[in-house]
Formats: structure tokens, C-alpha cells, sequence
């Protein structure tokens, strides 16, 4: 193996553990800190941004990568071949960025995460706004840095999504909502509205818990590679695929919102641990992108949980779970009701049909907030009008509009195009998987999850960075994004459930 190489490796690792000790900190944060830490974890994780920045604009990097670029790509591997490549382009990126705005952004990241929490719980967005407006410009900066050049929501989304621009959103979004206003508000006319009243009531927080962990389990989860905890907002995070933590929350009048948390989050855990055994520490290994992580959550959460399958093979456990509450209930009753659709106001509680217009609405208000169109102390309104055109609903409070995405407060813009993109990428996986194994229903209503974990570790986790995300997919599906695959799933669902008459 290369000299250079190898030093560069040894330098990525380090990185790599500090990455690692970031994450520890931010979940910690999230989950046990005392509140009264968190100026103390701003300056922690301040002074960490510091040190990687650092690191990674060694100079010593910059020397190992031209040496090794007047041999690439000959004599390397495809892993390590992917590796420099990514560590060429981090590189390259980071040492246009000063390390007083990496560590302004670190700290003001954290610091306004509890801002932010602060505000929902006053119910004040004017006590977040002004936090807001300096992540905004400090964003603006960092984008300025890495291009000038380019607009700096585009720089944004790429953060995320490797090589989407707001060009290619566009058209897509624009399918989106062409197709799914009317579909929502076909579902919402329909004279047939399932029965969900067995899903409302009282339900054991502590049972909730052991039902979650048990399914969590059998869908694959290592619990002595993880954890499960509770927070404000549900995530998955960690250090490594050997310490992978996801966290949901409880409300004791609905157990199926903290269960496809819990569901959708270990989709998150299996693709973390899943990652190929080899260069763990090292870029390759990584996931590929955001919305190819929330592909894998959203391929467990709707394509296996919320199908009539899932709720055969476990609708005797959900009556032994709650037996007061399901006590007569089918699974054929079950799975309409956990598939209602009806347009609510907030984003993680809302269903697949309607979920894309939440994703929507903020992607236009993050354009307008990055081009100029929108300041900051309008964005209440923006965002109350916009529910209002797209759900037919006006939020009262901004608890329930403009306050309840935990993103802005750690300056993560540009993420949201991530969560339908990725519910496309699921869908459009979840049919290829289903031409080469036609039996897969069968296997969800017989519980042979382990089979279908196999087939997306083999597919997709243990790809990591080795793909494009057009070559992952093409590999995978045969060919590159296509959305029809998720309107369709859409449709053909939502037709049957509300019983939709096809339009003449």
C-alpha cells in the first residue's frame, strides 16, 4: 500500500474518532443533559469544531493528497480510490471556511438548540428569531466560502444531498404537489372515513416501551450495539456502528405515533449497523447521503410497517399489548386506521400522502429565506398561509406552525428536500425488491424480517460512498430517480383504503 495513503488514512481515522466523541455529546445533549449545561456544551462542542476543522486543513493533508494524485487513480482500489476522493473534496472545502465561523456556527448550533426548546415550550417564536437570523447569515457566509458563485441554497442542499440543486427539485416538487392536492383532497370528500377510535384512548407509557423494544428487536436492531431512549424530537445517533442510539417520544394517548417513530428510527439504526465491516473509520464506509439514510428509515416505517401484512403478523401482539382498547379490532380495521390520511400540523405525526406538502412548504420558505424573498420576522405568516393553500389548515399557534422542526436551531438548512426524496428513493427500492422476491408480502406477514434486513444490507448499507446516488439506484432498480413509482404507490393505495372512484 501507498506511504501516503497510509499516513493519510491514519490522520482520517483520527477524525474520524472525533466525529464519533461529537455525536456521543450532541445525543447526550438531546437525551440526559441537565438543562443548565447547555452554555457548557456549546463552548464543548465549540472547541471540538475547532479541533477537526484543524485537522482536516492540516497542511500535512493537502501535501499526502498531491502526492497521491499524481498516482491516482493507479494502483488503488475502488474503497481507496473513494476515499481520497472524498477526503480531496472535504478538504477543498474546508479550507475555504474560517475556523471562527465553524466554531460560531458549532456554538451557536447548540446553544440555540436550547433556545429553541425554550421558545416552543413559551410558545414564542420571537424568542428564536433572532438566534434564527444570525444561523441564517452565519450559513450564508459559510456558503459564500465553499462558492461564491453559486447560490447558497444550492450549496445548502448538496451539504445533504450530494449533487442536488434547486433546479432539479423544482420540477419534481412541482409533480408532487400537481398530483397530491387533488389526491388529499379526494381523500378528504371521500364518504368513507375508516374507524379510528380504537386507536384513541389510554395506553400504558411502560407498555409502549417493551412493544417498541420488542419490534425494534425482531426488525433487527442490536441492543447490545445500541439504545433507545427518549427525546423532544425522535433521531438515531452515536459514535459508530457498534454504539448506534435512537430515541422516540410517548404520548399516552396514542402508542402508534411513538411505535412508527421507534420503527422509523431503527430503519436508521440497521442501515448505521450495516455499514461494511471494512475502513469503518474512514469516509467510504459512510452513508451516502441524507436521503438515501432516510430511504432505509422510511422503507421499515411505510413500505413494511403500514402494509396489511405487517399488521397480520402483529396484530395479536398489539391486543395482547392493549387489550381494553383493541378488543374486537381486525387487522383489516387495524391497518386502514393506522393509514388515515387527514392533513395535521405537524410534520412528524402527519401520514405519506400528506407528509410531502410539509416537506414542500419549508423547502420553498428555506428558498425564499436564502434568496432574500422572505425575512425572518415574516415567516410565521409565510408559513401559515402556505399550510393553509397545501392542507386546507391555518395553524393557531407556533408551536403547531413555525416552531416545530428542531433543524433551523442547529442551522441545518437545506435538509428537508432529504425526507421525500428519500421517501421516493424507498419506494422505488421497495419495487425492485419486490419483482426479485414476489413472495416479500409473504415474508412480512410471516415475520421474515431478517431476510428482508439481508437484502438491504447487501443492496445498500454496505455500499456505502462507493456509488453515486444515480448508480446506487440504477445498480438497485435499473434506473435513475423516478417519482411516478411513489404517486402511484400513492394512489393506488389511498384509492382502496377511501374506496375513490377513478376519475372519468
Amino acid at each position: 500500500m501507498h506511504e501516503a495513503y497510509e499516513k493519510l488514512s491514519r490522520k482520517m481515522e483520527e477524525l474520524g474518532q472525533l466525529e464519533q466523541i461529537s455525536g456521543i455529546l450532541h445525543w447526550d445533549q438531546e437525551v440526559i443533559m441537565p438543562s443548565g449545561a447547555a452554555q457548557a456544551r456549546a463552548g464543548h462542542l465549540s472547541v471540538l469544531a475547532g479541533i477537526q476543522h484543524q485537522k482536516l486543513t492540516d497542511p500535512s493533508i493537502g501535501q499526502l493528497l498531491d502526492q497521491l494524485d499524481s498516482q491516482f487513480p493507479n494502483g488503488f482500489d475502488n474503497f481507496q480510490q473513494c476515499n481520497i476522493q472524498e477526503i480531496r473534496r472535504r478538504y477543498d472545502r474546508e479550507i475555504k471556511i474560517p475556523v471562527d465561523l465553524v466554531q460560531e456556527l458549532a456554538e451557536l448550533g447548540s446553544r440555540g438548540h436550547h433556545i429553541w426548546v425554550k421558545a416552543r415550550q413559551e410558545n414564542k417564536f420571537s424568542e428564536f428569531a433572532p438566534v434564527l437570523e444570525r444561523l441564517i447569515e452565519l450559513k450564508k457566509q459559510w456558503a459564500h466560502h465553499i462558492d461564491p458563485h453559486c447560490p447558497p441554497y444550492d450549496i445548502l442542499i448538496d451539504d445533504y444531498e450530494r449533487g442536488l440543486t434547486m433546479k432539479q427539485v423544482d420540477p419534481i416538487f412541482d409533480v408532487l404537489k400537481a398530483e397530491l392536492v387533488p389526491l388529499i383532497r379526494s381523500i378528504q370528500e371521500s364518504s368513507y372515513q375508516p374507524d379510528v377510535s380504537f386507536l384513541q384512548g389510554e395506553f400504558s407509557v411502560e407498555k409502549q416501551e417493551a412493544l417498541g423494544r420488542t419490534i425494534s428487536e425482531e426488525l433487527g436492531f442490536d441492543f447490545d450495539k445500541g439504545r433507545m431512549d427518549i427525546s423532544v424530537h425522535p433521531f438515531c445517533g452515536g459514535g459508530d456502528p457498534t454504539d448506534v442510539r435512537i430515541t422516540t417520544r410517548y404520548g399516552s394517548d396514542n402508542f402508534m405515533e411513538s411505535l412508527f417513530a421507534v420503527i422509523h428510527e431503527t430503519g436508521h439504526a440497521l442501515y448505521e449497523q450495516g455499514r461494511m465491516e471494512r475502513d469503518r473509520a474512514l469516509p467510504v464506509s459512510e452513508a451516502l447521503t441524507t436521503g438515501i439514510h432516510e430511504s432505509q428509515s422510511l422503507f421499515w416505517e411505510r413500505m413494511i410497517s403500514k402494509q396489511k401484512a405487517f399488521c397480520d403478523y402483529y396484530m395479536d401482539l398489539f391486543r395482547k399489548t392493549f387489550p381494553d382498547n383493541l378488543k374486537g379490532v381486525d387487522s383489516e380495521a387495524f391497518y386502514e386506521a393506522i393509514n388515515v390520511s387527514r392533513p395535521s400540523f405537524i410534520r412528524v405525526e402527519s401520514d405519506e400522502v400528506t407528509y410531502p406538502m410539509h416537506i414542500i412548504l419549508r423547502y420553498e420558505i428555506e428558498k425564499g429565506i436564502f434568496d432574500g424573498t422572505y425575512a425572518v420576522s415574516d415567516l410565521p405568516e409565510v408559513w401559515n398561509n402556505k399550510m393553509s393553500d397545501y392542507l386546507g389548515i391555518r395553524p393557531a399557534t407556533d408551536v403547531e406552525g413555525i416552531l416545530q422542526d428542531v433543524h433551523w436551531s442547529g442551522g441545518a438548512f437545506g435538509y428537508f428536500p432529504s425526507y421525500t426524496f428519500g421517501a421516493m428513493y424507498a419506494c422505488q427500492f421497495y419495487n425492485a425488491f419486490k419483482k426479485e422476491a414476489p413472495g416479500l408480502e409473504d415474508w412480512v406477514r410471516n415475520g421474515k424480517f431478517q431476510s428482508i434486513k439481508e437484502w438491504l444490507n447487501r443492496n445498500i448499507h454496505v455500499k456505502g460512498k462507493l456509488l453515486s446516488t444515480e448508480n446506487l439506484l440504477k445498480e438497485v432498480t435499473g434506473e435513475g430517480l423516478n417519482p411516478e413509482y411513489f404517486i402511484a404507490y400513492l394512489k393506488n393505495k389511498y384509492d382502496k383504503i377511501y374506496r375513490l372512484k377513478p376519475k372519468a
